[in-house]
Protein backbone atom coordinates (compact mmCIF):
# COMPACT_ATOMS: atom_id res chain seq x y z
CA UNK A 1 0.00 0.00 0.00
CA UNK A 2 2.90 2.47 0.79
CA UNK A 3 5.66 4.09 -1.70
CA UNK A 4 8.94 2.23 -0.84
CA UNK A 5 10.48 6.24 -0.25
CA UNK A 6 8.73 5.71 3.33
CA UNK A 7 10.12 2.11 4.48
CA UNK A 8 12.18 3.77 6.95
CA UNK A 9 12.95 1.84 10.28
CA UNK A 10 10.94 3.97 13.01
CA UNK A 11 11.98 1.89 16.06
CA UNK A 12 13.69 3.89 19.41
CA UNK A 13 17.14 2.80 18.83
CA UNK A 14 19.08 2.21 22.23
CA UNK A 15 19.52 5.68 23.30
CA UNK A 16 16.00 6.87 22.78
CA UNK A 17 14.65 3.87 24.67
CA UNK A 18 17.03 5.01 27.79
CA UNK A 19 16.57 8.55 27.79
CA UNK A 20 12.29 7.85 27.75
CA UNK A 21 13.17 5.17 30.77
CA UNK A 22 15.19 7.96 32.26
CA UNK A 23 12.71 10.40 31.93
CA UNK A 24 9.67 8.01 33.09
CA UNK A 25 11.70 7.06 36.13
CA UNK A 26 11.14 11.01 36.89
CA UNK A 27 15.44 11.20 37.87
CA UNK A 28 17.12 14.45 37.29
CA UNK A 29 18.37 15.38 33.60
CA UNK A 30 20.86 17.25 32.62
CA UNK A 31 19.99 17.63 28.49
CA UNK A 32 23.16 18.97 26.71
CA UNK A 33 20.99 18.46 23.31
CA UNK A 34 19.47 21.62 23.81
CA UNK A 35 18.31 23.04 20.08
CA UNK A 36 14.32 24.75 20.47
CA UNK A 37 15.47 28.45 21.63
CA UNK A 38 12.48 28.70 22.79
CA UNK A 39 12.86 26.54 25.86
CA UNK A 40 16.43 27.73 26.20
CA UNK A 41 16.03 30.98 28.64
CA UNK A 42 16.16 33.85 25.99
CA UNK A 43 14.60 36.93 26.47
CA UNK A 44 12.09 37.53 23.85
CA UNK A 45 10.23 41.37 23.41
CA UNK A 46 7.06 39.35 23.29
CA UNK A 47 4.75 42.55 22.86
CA UNK A 48 6.79 43.55 19.78
CA UNK A 49 6.45 39.80 18.41
CA UNK A 50 2.55 39.73 19.14
CA UNK A 51 2.13 43.12 17.95
CA UNK A 52 4.18 42.49 14.77
CA UNK A 53 1.17 39.27 13.91
CA UNK A 54 -1.66 41.84 14.57
CA UNK A 55 -1.25 43.92 10.77
CA UNK A 56 -4.95 44.27 9.41
CA UNK A 57 -3.05 43.48 6.44
CA UNK A 58 -3.47 40.05 6.97
CA UNK A 59 -7.01 39.79 6.10
CA UNK A 60 -6.46 40.67 3.03
CA UNK A 61 -4.97 37.48 0.10
CA UNK A 62 -2.53 38.90 -2.13
CA UNK A 63 -0.90 35.27 -3.43
CA UNK A 64 3.15 36.41 -5.03
CA UNK A 65 5.05 32.94 -5.55
CA UNK A 66 8.40 33.98 -4.50
CA UNK A 67 6.48 36.11 -1.32
CA UNK A 68 5.31 39.52 -0.29
CA UNK A 69 7.40 42.14 -1.22
CA UNK A 70 7.72 43.48 2.18
CA UNK A 71 9.08 40.32 3.43
CA UNK A 72 11.51 39.68 0.63
CA UNK A 73 13.34 43.22 0.91
CA UNK A 74 13.29 43.08 4.62
CA UNK A 75 15.05 39.53 3.71
CA UNK A 76 17.22 41.52 1.13
CA UNK A 77 18.26 44.51 3.28
CA UNK A 78 19.63 41.61 5.97
CA UNK A 79 22.22 40.36 3.53
CA UNK A 80 23.24 43.99 2.34
CA UNK A 81 23.80 44.51 6.10
CA UNK A 82 26.48 41.84 5.74
CA UNK A 83 28.23 43.53 2.71
CA UNK A 84 26.59 41.13 0.16
CA UNK A 85 24.12 42.59 -2.53
CA UNK A 86 20.74 41.10 -2.70
CA UNK A 87 17.87 41.53 -5.14
CA UNK A 88 14.31 40.57 -3.51
CA UNK A 89 13.61 39.08 -7.21
CA UNK A 90 15.84 36.65 -6.59
CA UNK A 91 14.58 35.77 -3.11
CA UNK A 92 12.19 32.85 -2.48
CA UNK A 93 10.17 32.85 0.88
CA UNK A 94 9.31 29.29 2.30
CA UNK A 95 8.18 27.85 5.53
CA UNK A 96 11.16 26.13 6.66
CA UNK A 97 14.52 25.39 5.20
CA UNK A 98 13.48 21.64 4.93
CA UNK A 99 10.75 22.83 2.59
CA UNK A 100 14.00 25.01 0.56
CA UNK A 101 15.55 21.75 0.81
CA UNK A 102 12.71 20.10 -1.14
CA UNK A 103 12.40 23.51 -3.95
CA UNK A 104 15.87 22.98 -5.02
CA UNK A 105 16.05 19.30 -4.85
CA UNK A 106 12.35 19.46 -7.54
CA UNK A 107 14.28 21.97 -9.26
CA UNK A 108 18.16 20.61 -9.70
CA UNK A 109 17.77 16.41 -9.63
CA UNK A 110 15.60 13.98 -11.76
CA UNK A 111 14.68 10.54 -9.45
CA UNK A 112 17.65 8.91 -8.18
CA UNK A 113 20.76 11.83 -9.16
CA UNK A 114 22.88 12.65 -6.20
CA UNK A 115 23.59 15.24 -4.33
CA UNK A 116 26.90 15.36 -2.33
CA UNK A 117 26.62 16.47 1.07
CA UNK A 118 29.56 16.65 4.38
CA UNK A 119 30.30 14.79 6.75
CA UNK A 120 30.06 15.11 9.99
CA UNK A 121 26.61 16.88 9.19
CA UNK A 122 23.11 16.52 10.94
CA UNK A 123 20.81 13.90 10.10
CA UNK A 124 18.02 15.73 8.63
CA UNK A 125 19.45 14.99 5.19
CA UNK A 126 18.60 11.30 4.54
CA UNK A 127 15.30 11.92 5.08
CA UNK A 128 14.92 15.18 2.87
CA UNK A 129 16.32 13.16 0.09
CA UNK A 130 14.00 9.81 0.46
CA UNK A 131 11.10 12.25 0.15
CA UNK A 132 12.19 13.28 -2.84
CA UNK A 133 13.65 10.86 -4.31
CA UNK A 134 17.29 12.09 -4.28
CA UNK A 135 19.97 9.49 -3.26
CA UNK A 136 22.82 11.08 -1.16
CA UNK A 137 26.81 10.52 -1.41
CA UNK A 138 28.85 11.82 1.21
CA UNK A 139 32.41 13.58 0.92
CA UNK A 140 34.72 14.17 4.15
CA UNK A 141 35.37 16.95 6.20
CA UNK A 142 39.00 16.20 7.88
CA UNK A 143 40.07 17.44 10.92
CA UNK A 144 43.75 18.55 11.09
CA UNK A 145 44.02 22.32 12.88
CA UNK A 146 40.34 22.92 12.27
CA UNK A 147 37.92 21.46 10.01
CA UNK A 148 38.71 21.26 5.97
CA UNK A 149 36.81 19.88 3.32
CA UNK A 150 38.62 17.33 1.49
CA UNK A 151 38.17 18.76 -1.57
CA UNK A 152 39.86 15.48 -3.48
CA UNK A 153 37.52 13.17 -2.18
CA UNK A 154 34.66 15.39 -3.41
CA UNK A 155 35.54 15.29 -6.59
CA UNK A 156 36.41 11.81 -6.32
CA UNK A 157 32.88 10.85 -5.47
CA UNK A 158 31.14 13.00 -8.34
CA UNK A 159 29.47 10.87 -10.90
CA UNK A 160 27.12 11.50 -14.48
CA UNK A 161 24.39 11.39 -11.56
CA UNK A 162 25.71 14.22 -9.91
CA UNK A 163 23.57 17.25 -9.59
CA UNK A 164 25.06 19.64 -6.47
CA UNK A 165 27.02 19.71 -3.63
CA UNK A 166 25.46 20.69 -0.39
CA UNK A 167 27.49 22.93 1.82
CA UNK A 168 26.97 23.64 5.57
CA UNK A 169 28.07 26.91 6.28
CA UNK A 170 28.81 27.12 9.49
CA UNK A 171 28.68 22.72 9.73
CA UNK A 172 26.52 21.69 12.27
CA UNK A 173 27.84 20.29 14.54
CA UNK A 174 31.35 20.71 13.66
CA UNK A 175 30.98 24.70 13.91
CA UNK A 176 32.96 24.86 10.77
CA UNK A 177 32.87 27.86 7.84
CA UNK A 178 34.12 27.19 4.11
CA UNK A 179 37.20 29.12 3.78
CA UNK A 180 37.44 31.37 0.86
CA UNK A 181 39.80 28.46 -1.22
CA UNK A 182 37.57 25.78 -0.62
CA UNK A 183 34.46 28.26 -2.11
CA UNK A 184 36.75 29.01 -5.28
CA UNK A 185 37.49 25.37 -5.74
CA UNK A 186 33.76 24.38 -4.94
CA UNK A 187 33.00 26.93 -7.98
CA UNK A 188 35.54 25.86 -10.52
CA UNK A 189 34.60 22.03 -9.79
CA UNK A 190 30.87 22.85 -9.89
CA UNK A 191 30.73 25.39 -12.69
CA UNK A 192 33.04 22.81 -14.72
CA UNK A 193 30.32 20.22 -14.50
CA UNK A 194 26.88 21.94 -14.56
CA UNK A 195 26.44 21.27 -10.69
CA UNK A 196 24.71 23.35 -8.57
CA UNK A 197 25.96 24.38 -4.89
CA UNK A 198 23.03 24.54 -1.97
CA UNK A 199 24.41 26.23 0.97
CA UNK A 200 22.30 26.00 4.09
CA UNK A 201 23.63 28.95 6.19
CA UNK A 202 21.18 28.88 9.22
CA UNK A 203 23.99 29.79 11.56
CA UNK A 204 25.95 32.19 9.55
CA UNK A 205 25.15 35.12 12.00
CA UNK A 206 26.34 32.92 14.64
CA UNK A 207 30.07 33.06 14.25
CA UNK A 208 32.68 33.16 16.92
CA UNK A 209 34.75 35.95 15.51
CA UNK A 210 34.08 39.19 15.63
CA UNK A 211 34.58 39.61 11.90
CA UNK A 212 31.44 38.89 9.64
CA UNK A 213 31.38 35.53 7.41
CA UNK A 214 31.06 35.34 3.89
CA UNK A 215 27.62 34.65 2.46
CA UNK A 216 27.09 31.54 -0.61
CA UNK A 217 24.27 34.31 -1.40
CA UNK A 218 26.70 36.63 -3.16
CA UNK A 219 28.83 33.91 -4.57
CA UNK A 220 28.78 34.61 -8.40
CA UNK A 221 31.07 31.33 -9.53
CA UNK A 222 28.70 28.65 -10.22
CA UNK A 223 24.37 28.45 -9.74
CA UNK A 224 24.00 29.04 -6.03
CA UNK A 225 21.16 28.09 -3.48
CA UNK A 226 21.45 29.71 -0.20
CA UNK A 227 19.29 28.98 2.74
CA UNK A 228 18.51 30.76 6.36
CA UNK A 229 15.53 31.23 7.83
CA UNK A 230 13.63 33.15 11.22
CA UNK A 231 13.84 29.99 12.87
CA UNK A 232 17.70 30.49 13.92
CA UNK A 233 17.92 33.82 12.74
CA UNK A 234 15.19 34.97 15.13
CA UNK A 235 15.10 32.34 17.15
CA UNK A 236 11.87 31.64 16.08
CA UNK A 237 11.18 28.55 14.63
CA UNK A 238 7.12 28.39 15.79
CA UNK A 239 6.87 31.31 12.85
CA UNK A 240 7.69 29.12 10.03
CA UNK A 241 9.10 31.59 7.72
CA UNK A 242 12.73 30.62 5.85
CA UNK A 243 13.86 31.63 2.66
CA UNK A 244 16.11 30.60 -0.62
CA UNK A 245 18.44 32.68 -2.80
CA UNK A 246 19.35 32.21 -6.25
CA UNK A 247 22.86 33.83 -7.40
CA UNK A 248 25.42 32.67 -9.80
CA UNK A 249 26.30 33.30 -13.13
CA UNK A 250 22.83 35.65 -14.68
CA UNK A 251 21.17 32.82 -17.00
CA UNK A 252 21.87 30.27 -14.84
CA UNK A 253 19.91 32.48 -11.98
CA UNK A 254 17.06 33.15 -13.74
CA UNK A 255 16.53 29.89 -14.85
CA UNK A 256 16.82 28.71 -11.74
CA UNK A 257 14.45 31.73 -10.25
CA UNK A 258 11.89 30.68 -12.84
CA UNK A 259 11.63 27.02 -12.17
CA UNK A 260 11.47 27.72 -8.18
CA UNK A 261 8.32 30.41 -8.88
CA UNK A 262 6.76 27.85 -10.39
CA UNK A 263 6.99 24.70 -7.58
CA UNK A 264 6.69 27.76 -5.15
CA UNK A 265 3.23 29.09 -6.93
CA UNK A 266 2.37 25.34 -6.56
CA UNK A 267 2.12 25.35 -2.84
CA UNK A 268 1.82 29.13 -1.66
CA UNK A 269 2.76 27.82 1.68
CA UNK A 270 3.99 30.79 3.79
CA UNK A 271 1.53 32.61 5.75
CA UNK A 272 0.66 36.19 5.29
CA UNK A 273 0.85 37.13 9.17
CA UNK A 274 4.09 35.83 9.30
CA UNK A 275 5.67 37.94 5.48
CA UNK A 276 3.72 40.95 6.78
CA UNK A 277 5.94 40.38 10.38
CA UNK A 278 9.29 39.32 8.87
CA UNK A 279 10.71 43.17 8.79
CA UNK A 280 9.65 43.22 12.63
CA UNK A 281 11.34 39.91 13.33
CA UNK A 282 14.10 40.47 11.53
CA UNK A 283 15.05 43.94 13.62
CA UNK A 284 14.21 41.83 17.16
CA UNK A 285 16.74 39.25 15.78
CA UNK A 286 19.78 41.55 16.75
CA UNK A 287 18.70 41.28 20.36
CA UNK A 288 17.92 37.48 20.38
CA UNK A 289 21.66 36.88 17.95
CA UNK A 290 23.71 38.78 21.14
CA UNK A 291 22.08 36.66 23.54
CA UNK A 292 22.70 33.16 22.04
CA UNK A 293 26.51 34.37 21.17
CA UNK A 294 27.14 35.89 24.62
CA UNK A 295 25.98 32.55 26.10
CA UNK A 296 27.78 30.14 24.06
CA UNK A 297 31.14 31.95 24.57
CA UNK A 298 30.52 32.05 28.52
CA UNK A 299 29.71 27.88 27.68
CA UNK A 300 32.60 27.46 25.64
CA UNK A 301 34.59 29.41 28.31
CA UNK A 302 33.32 26.85 30.98
CA UNK A 303 34.14 24.02 28.76
CA UNK A 304 37.21 24.52 28.38
CA UNK A 305 38.38 25.62 32.10
CA UNK A 306 37.23 22.11 33.14
CA UNK A 307 38.81 20.29 30.23
CA UNK A 308 41.80 22.15 31.26
CA UNK A 309 42.17 20.35 34.78
CA UNK A 310 42.38 16.71 33.22
CA UNK A 311 44.11 15.52 29.92
CA UNK A 312 42.19 12.10 29.26
CA UNK A 313 39.42 14.67 27.14
CA UNK A 314 39.36 17.86 24.36
CA UNK A 315 37.34 20.16 22.41
CA UNK A 316 37.41 20.29 18.82
CA UNK A 317 38.21 23.70 17.05
CA UNK A 318 34.60 25.47 17.11
CA UNK A 319 34.33 28.46 14.51
CA UNK A 320 30.57 29.06 14.80
CA UNK A 321 27.09 27.54 15.27
CA UNK A 322 25.54 26.35 18.79
CA UNK A 323 27.63 23.17 19.47
CA UNK A 324 30.85 21.28 20.32
CA UNK A 325 32.35 18.54 19.41
CA UNK A 326 34.30 16.51 22.37
CA UNK A 327 36.81 13.51 21.70
CA UNK A 328 37.19 11.47 24.40
CA UNK A 329 38.66 7.76 25.00
CA UNK A 330 37.20 5.67 22.11
CA UNK A 331 36.80 3.06 25.37
CA UNK A 332 33.13 1.36 23.77
CA UNK A 333 30.91 2.94 21.17
CA UNK A 334 29.33 6.24 21.22
CA UNK A 335 25.81 5.26 21.96
CA UNK A 336 27.03 3.04 24.75
CA UNK A 337 29.26 5.44 26.29
CA UNK A 338 25.96 8.16 26.39
CA UNK A 339 23.57 5.63 27.08
CA UNK A 340 25.94 4.61 30.17
CA UNK A 341 26.07 8.80 31.27
CA UNK A 342 22.69 8.71 31.01
CA UNK A 343 21.93 5.81 33.18
CA UNK A 344 24.69 6.48 36.17
CA UNK A 345 24.65 10.37 35.69
CA UNK A 346 21.80 11.67 34.74
CA UNK A 347 23.46 13.52 31.80
CA UNK A 348 21.90 13.80 28.43
CA UNK A 349 24.23 14.09 25.18
CA UNK A 350 24.08 12.74 21.60
CA UNK A 351 27.06 10.43 20.34
CA UNK A 352 29.06 11.49 17.18
CA UNK A 353 27.16 8.33 15.19
CA UNK A 354 24.47 10.69 15.02
CA UNK A 355 26.15 13.06 13.10
CA UNK A 356 28.20 10.40 11.10
CA UNK A 357 31.48 10.73 13.24
CA UNK A 358 33.93 8.30 11.48
CA UNK A 359 35.27 6.16 14.81
CA UNK A 360 34.33 6.01 18.31
CA UNK A 361 35.27 8.43 21.07
CA UNK A 362 32.70 11.55 20.24
CA UNK A 363 30.45 13.43 21.96
CA UNK A 364 28.17 16.43 20.47
CA UNK A 365 27.16 18.86 23.24
CA UNK A 366 24.87 22.23 22.57
CA UNK A 367 26.49 25.42 23.98
CA UNK A 368 22.56 27.17 23.51
CA UNK A 369 21.96 24.89 27.28
CA UNK A 370 21.74 27.10 29.97
CA UNK A 371 24.90 27.86 31.44
CA UNK A 372 24.26 25.92 34.98
CA UNK A 373 23.00 23.00 33.50
CA UNK A 374 25.89 22.96 30.92
CA UNK A 375 28.70 23.37 33.54
CA UNK A 376 27.01 20.75 35.86
CA UNK A 377 26.48 18.26 32.91
CA UNK A 378 30.33 18.54 31.70
CA UNK A 379 31.43 18.30 35.15
CA UNK A 380 29.52 14.95 35.02
CA UNK A 381 31.06 13.98 31.73
CA UNK A 382 34.63 14.38 32.52
CA UNK A 383 34.32 12.70 35.89
CA UNK A 384 33.50 9.71 33.59
CA UNK A 385 37.22 9.58 32.60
Amino acid sequence: MFADRTNWDLTANRLGKALAAHKASGKQLLDLTASNPTECGFAYDQEKILSALSNPAALGYEPNARGMEVARQAVAACYGERGVRVSAENIILTTSTSEAYSFAFRTLCNPSDEVLIPEPSYPLFDFLADIQDVRLVRYPLVYDHGWQIHLDALERAITERTRAVIVVNPNNPTGSFVKRGEVEVLNRICSAREMAIIADEVFLDFSLEDRTKASFAGNTGALSLTMSGLSKVCGLPQMKMAWLVASGPDPLKQDAMARLEVIADTYLSVSAPVQLATPAFLAGGRNFRAQVQARVKRNLAELDRQLALQEACERLKVEGGWYAALRVPATRSDEDLAIGLLDSHGVYVHPGHFYDFTGNGFLIVSLITSEQVFADGVGRILSMF
